[in-house]
């Protein structure tokens, strides 16, 4: 019964998929819009229609993403890792925040991967000038979205917004479009490879069930609290990297 906004790139891909949910469920709610979160512009103007357009907001998840993509940066000049998976996200959430206070009890779901055990922050090279590797630049960015999670948390306590970060499996996906090898690996090993559907369940578990509440901050992997690196754990530099999220984007820090 809820209604659903599917915020895409690609509005025709978006489309064929709201037809597909609105046959499978029968729920006609389900809307596609313009999004793309390599461009700030796009992510604001997507904003700014979504609060003009909707005066509750429950639940967000931030769940696009890119992966081993060739160096290349953002509209805004962000390396692209980062800047989609990390920052476009933050920009986003910022946006949305205040709707989502008034829509309390409200969720926001990110989407991370295993892979942040590899990753670092490195406040020296985050855009990827002086050394880049396309596998290590996605690990990066995805213990940023497990810092911004518990950042976030360690903020929002009390408002009644709460916020996750979810390891959804390896997922049968187009994340992998730009590896040639990736792809033969998943086709190798596609027994253990979730597909979309499996991949989504830790996200909607994460959104809807009752009680999770106390848990804000917390990471999940199969519908259930998981392990993060000490990296992930570190309070110091995921306070950091919110003010240098801030700074980049343009943002108020307080």
């Amino acid at each position: 019964g809820a209604r659903v906004y599917l915020a895409c790139r690609d509005i025709q891909k978006g489309k064929s998929v709201a037809r597909e949910i609105q046959t499978l469920t029968g729920n006609q709610e389900v809307l596609v819009r313009q999004l793309d979160l390599a461009d700030t512009k796009s992510i604001r103007a997507f904003a700014k229609d979504f609060l003009a357009e909707e005066k509750h907001l429950h639940i967000l998840i931030n769940n696009a993403g890119v992966m081993l993509c060739p160096y290349s940066k953002t509209a805004d000049g962000f390396e692209m890792h980062m800047g989609v998976n990390h920052l476009g996200h933050f920009l986003l959430t910022h946006l949305l925040l205040e709707k989502l206070k008034e829509s309390a009890p409200s969720r926001i779901v990110n989407v991370s991967s295993l892979a942040h055990h590899l990753g670092r922050i490195h406040f020296h090279n985050l855009q990827g000038e002086k050394f880049y590797n396309a596998g290590l630049a996605y690990c990066h960015s995805k213990l940023a979205n497990i810092l911004f999670t518990q950042e976030l948390a360690r903020r929002l306590k009390g408002s009644g917004v709460t916020t996750y970060s979810v390891h959804p499996g390896t997922v049968n996906s187009e994340l992998v479009r730009h590896s040639t090898f990736i792809k033969w690996m998943w086709w190798l090993f596609s027994f253990f490879i979730k597909t979309p559907e499996q991949g989504a369940q830790t996200s909607l578990y994460c959104a809807i069930t009752e009680g999770l509440e106390i848990l804000s901050g917390h990471h999940f992997s199969d519908c259930s609290v998981a392990w993060v690196s000490a990296q992930a754990r570190n309070e110091t530099i995921a306070r950091r990297l919110w003010d240098v999220s801030c700074d980049l984007l343009g943002i108020p820090m307080n």
